[in-house]
């Protein structure tokens, strides 16, 4: 997969978490999945660092930046933070435990 000498930057900073909405789920039958990235990286080091992390073949990365939305608490307004979202397409036979099983 990826030697651990090419990040120059810590791999836990680049994946923040999984994505699991109603979307993201159905894509997991199509081997596809999603998650929260840091805004700056690119799709080569979302790549390298999904196959170091979880030990997995990488065949496609698509990203999105999703704009900032209000939020409303009672009376109060504010500001929900834009991110960035990475679906990661793996090869056939790969796959990614997202849910833990106790």
């Amino acid at each position: 997969m990826v030697d651990s000498s090419y990040f120059n930057r810590s791999t836990t900073n680049i994946i923040k978490y999984p994505i699991i909405t109603d979307k993201a789920t159905r894509l997991l039958e199509n081997n596809q999945y999603s998650f929260v990235v840091n805004p700056s990286s690119d799709k080569i080091t979302i790549k390298a660092a999904i196959e170091y992390l979880f030990n997995v073949k990488v065949t496609k990365v698509n990203t999105c930046h999703l704009p900032k939305k209000k939020k409303r608490v009672g009376k109060y307004l504010g500001w929900k933070s834009h991110y960035k979202k990475a679906i990661v397409t793996l090869s056939e036979g790969d796959t990614i435990n997202l849910f833990a099983e106790n």
